[in-house]
C-alpha cells in the first residue's frame, strides 16, 4: 500500500520546523553561495516584475484583468525562487523563527540580511541593465517602457508612512507564500501556494523592496535614453526613499506578523 502521507501537505506545526530548520541552514551558509543566491533572486524577482509591467501597459484590458494577470505573471519570480532555488530577502525574514528559539545569534541574522539584500539589489539592476539594453521596454510601442517609468514615479512619490504599511501588507503575504509552498511536496503544490498570495499583493498595489530595485533603476535608464512621463524624473535619492520605508515594512510584515506569530503558535515553549 502507497504511504497516504507522503502524499499529503505538511502539517501547520511541520512547517514551522521546517521553517526553522531551513533559517538555521542559511543562517550558516558560507558567503560565496549566499552571495550568488541572493543575486539570483534579485534577478529571479526582476523577472516576475518585467513580466507583470507587460501586462499593465496592455491599455486594453480592464481594471480587473490588468492588475490580477499582472499579478498572476509575477508569481513567476518567487516561483522560481522557491523551486529553483535563491536567496531572497524578503523570503528570508523568516529566519526569526530560528532566532528566537537561540538555534542562530542576532548577528547571523542580520549578517544574512544584509548580505541578501545587497544582493538581491545587484541582481535586480543587472537584469534591470540586461533588458534595457535588449530592447524589451520599446514593445507595444513604447509602451512598456512608459509603463516602467509610470510605476517608478508612483513609487517615489509614496509618503514614508503610506510606503511602510504597503510594505508590510505585501511581505505578509509573500512570507505566507514561502510558508505554504514549505508545506508541499512537489512543484505543483508550491506553484499553487506561491501564485495567489503573489497575485494578491501585487494586484492590491502593495510594495516589494526587491522589485523595486529592478523598477526604478530601470525607469531611470529609460529616463536617460529620453523616455519620461509627467514631466518628473526618477532619481537615486527617490529611489531610496521608497526603499527605506519599505525594507523596513517588509521586515515587520515577514519578520514580525507572520514570523514572529507563528513562532508564538507552533514553537514557543511554555515557561516552567
Amino acid at each position: 500500500m502507497p504511504d497516504t502521507d507522503s502524499l499529503n501537505a505538511y502539517t501547520p506545526v511541520e512547517i514551522a520546523r521546517r521553517v526553522e530548520a531551513a533559517g538555521e541552514t542559511k543562517a550558516r551558509m558560507a558567503l560565496l553561495p549566499l552571495a550568488m543566491l541572493s543575486v539570483l533572486a534579485g534577478a529571479f524577482i526582476g523577472l516576475g516584475a518585467m513580466l507583470s509591467v507587460m501586462v499593465r501597459a496592455d491599455t486594453s484590458l480592464g481594471f480587473a484583468a490588468s492588475t490580477f494577470l499582472s499579478g498572476l505573471v509575477f508569481s513567476l519570480g518567487l516561483l522560481m525562487v522557491v523551486v529553483a532555488g535563491a536567496e531572497l530577502f524578503t523570503g528570508n525574514n523568516l529566519l526569526v523563527m530560528a532566532w528566537a528559539d537561540g538555534r542562530i545569534t542576532s548577528a547571523q541574522v542580520l549578517r544574512n540580511w544584509l548580505i541578501v539584500c545587497l544582493g538581491n539589489l545587484v541582481g535586480a539592476i543587472g537584469l534591470a541593465w540586461l533588458v534595457f539594453v535588449s530592447g524589451h521596454t520599446s514593445m507595444n510601442a513604447g509602451a512598456v517602457g512608459q509603463k516602467v517609468v509610470q510605476i517608478a514615479l508612483a513609487k517615489q512619490a509614496l509618503p514614508f508612512w503610506s510606503a511602510f504599511a504597503r510594505g508590510v501588507l505585501c511581505n505578509i503575504l509573500v512570507c505566507m507564500a514561502v510558508w505554504m509552498a514549505m508545506g508541499g511536496r512537489s512543484v505543483v503544490d508550491k506553484a499553487v501556494a506561491v501564485m495567489f498570495p503573489v497575485m494578491a499583493f501585487v494586484a492590491a498595489g502593495f510594495e516589494h523592496s526587491i522589485a523595486n530595485m529592478y523598477l526604478m533603476p530601470q525607469a531611470m535608464l529609460l529616463q536617460a535614453s529620453g523616455v519620461l512621463a509627467d514631466g518628473v524624473l526618477v532619481t537615486w535619492q527617490g529611489m531610496l526613499g521608497n526603499l527605506a520605508p519599505v525594507i523596513l515594512g517588509n521586515l515587520a510584515g515577514g519578520a514580525v506578523l507572520v514570523g514572529g506569530v507563528y513562532w508564538t503558535i507552533y514553537l514557543r515553549q511554555p515557561r516552567v
